[in-house]
């Protein structure tokens, strides 16, 4: 069996050889972020977006990002070569680094940074989402923010899973519809593409970017009684676009892709 190499901190390592400090603040706090990101023919065709997100978040959580973009670009491709890659998905972490016990930042920062690579997921079907119990709060800061603390997604997707669903549906704090756990909902009414805003809980998301820069969905507010209503709905991020059936068990019509693409 071939070895699986990472890019951990300026090294690209076989994974056995790789090593996280026991005090590393990603792991014992959930202070950092991370990225997925889609490669195919050996790139990352949405690097941009990933990166431009990335140190949007960092600046929130004023953590450095010890690459500039063409520096991460040249990681990607050299993790995809290592590994005999040229479509594959990437997960990028980004921590404070070690540091002492203690909430407090260290005065002086190292952060970790990780980029994985593992086989693109098989095309999904139809999900079937249930209404979580796990509320988004959208007035957090870190609402917006692809933190390492994803509890509440975790929470969420057990819950589902126990009711027998695919995925959950994450309601605000309002009561409007922000995404699924790990996906933006991009929903048809009247003939219009809409998304959930970020101001109501929805994270900035990848596929979200481009379909909004496109102009082939608008953002406004959406009601969950308004899914069942939907002439179509679709749960997206960087690595799949996903038909959204069935909501707490009211049957939604089966979407077009190519209405989206």
């Amino acid at each position: 069996m071939a070895e699986t190499y990472l890019w951990l901190n300026g090294e690209l390592l076989t994974a056995d050889n790789a090593r996280i400090d026991p005090a590393d603040r990603g792991f014992l706090l959930g202070d950092g972020l991370f990225e997925t990101m889609a490669a195919h023919d050996g790139a990352v065709p949405e690097l941009p977006r990933h990166f431009a997100r990335l140190m949007s978040g960092a600046s929130v959580l004023r953590l450095p990002m010890p690459l500039n973009l063409a520096a991460l670009e040249g990681c990607c491709r050299a993790l995809l070569a290592a590994n005999g890659m040229t479509d594959a998905a990437l997960r990028l972490t980004l921590t404070r680094g070690p540091a002492p016990r203690g909430l407090a930042p260290p005065v002086k920062t190292i952060p970790t940074l990780l980029i994985t690579a593992a086989p693109l997921p098989a095309n999904g079907g139809p999900l079937r989402l249930m209404t979580a119990s796990v509320r988004r709060d959208e007035t957090s800061p870190l609402s917006a923010l692809k933190t390492l603390n994803y509890l509440p997604g975790v929470l969420a997707r057990i819950e589902a899973a126990e009711q027998g669903a695919d995925d959950a549906l994450l309601l605000n704090n309002k009561g409007f519809v922000a995404e699924t756990s790990a996906a933006s909902l991009f929903v048809r009414l009247g003939g219009l593409w809409l998304t959930p805003a970020v101001e109501d809980g929805a994270l900035p998301g990848i596929c979200r970017a481009r379909l909004l820069e496109a102009g082939r969905v608008q953002e406004a507010p959406l009601a969950p009684m308004q899914l069942r209503a939907a002439e179509a709905i679709f749960a997206g991020n960087a690595l799949s676009l996903r038909p959204v059936v069935e909501i707490d068990g009211h049957m939604i019509p089966h979407g077009d892709p190519a209405e989206l693409s």
